[in-house]
């Protein structure tokens, strides 16, 4: 997502899965200045990868992390344009509920949602 609430990248996994493991694939290919994600994105991998990319990363550390990387608090209150915008998809019926059985016609439908959703 950019910085205007614009998503740039959907990747669907199953509902157990965990977000970690697909978060270097959701930054093949992107461009970007500083790259903000949640405790759940908190991994070497992914901040050798924003580091690769020629970025700042600014990811809440998890609480088990021995050591701890600093986030700057002003830049990472700018993630709550991301959490707008997921609530801002569960008001589309469809996707809140997601009754399309194909993985792929619910990814259009959240294609659809996040056109129809105004940025931020």
């Amino acid at each position: 997502m950019d910085g205007r609430g614009r998503i740039l990248k959907l990747i669907l996994t199953p509902g157990h899965a965990g977000d970690a493991p697909v978060g270097e694939k959701l930054l093949e290919g992107l461009c970007a200045n500083h790259v903000l994600a949640d405790a759940a994105y908190d991994s070497d991998a992914i901040r050798l990868r924003v580091k690769r990319m020629w970025a700042q990363a600014c990811i809440k550390p998890k609480a088990n992390r021995k050591a701890r990387k600093r986030c700057i608090k002003e830049r990472y209150r700018h993630r709550n344009i991301i959490e707008r915008f997921f609530g801002a998809l569960n008001r589309f019926r469809r996707v809140a509920t997601r009754y399309e059985k194909k993985s792929i016609n619910f990814a259009g439908f959240l294609w659809l949602a996040s056109l129809l959703t105004k940025p931020f």
